[in-house]
């Protein structure tokens, strides 16, 4: 198994594994502005997770990339977050 493919997957499952985990503690907590906290916690991880899956990808294709095309992954990549994190 590929070794790159494995950690942008574990990520994954961690990242799905939070967002259960934060999904019962709302239930478990019973109160909107409790679970407004909780659900605004969850907007900090996902795009961390985003990230880190994205490097471990970039790095995992760096010596199949040439250079032109990196820079236009990472100019992608940077749209993206961008994207997320504008207010």
């Amino acid at each position: 198994m590929n070794r790159v493919v494995l950690g942008m997957a574990l990520l994954r499952m961690l990242s799905g594994s939070i967002e259960l985990f934060a999904a019962f503690l709302m239930l478990r907590l019973n109160q909107v502005d409790k679970a407004l906290i909780v659900n605004s916690s969850l907007a900090l991880i996902g795009p961390l997770i985003l990230i880190a899956t994205t490097t471990i990808g970039l790095v995992g294709l760096s010596d199949k990339l040439s250079a032109g095309k990196f820079v236009w992954v990472v100019a992608g990549v940077a749209c993206l977050m961008i994207g997320i994190l504008k207010k």
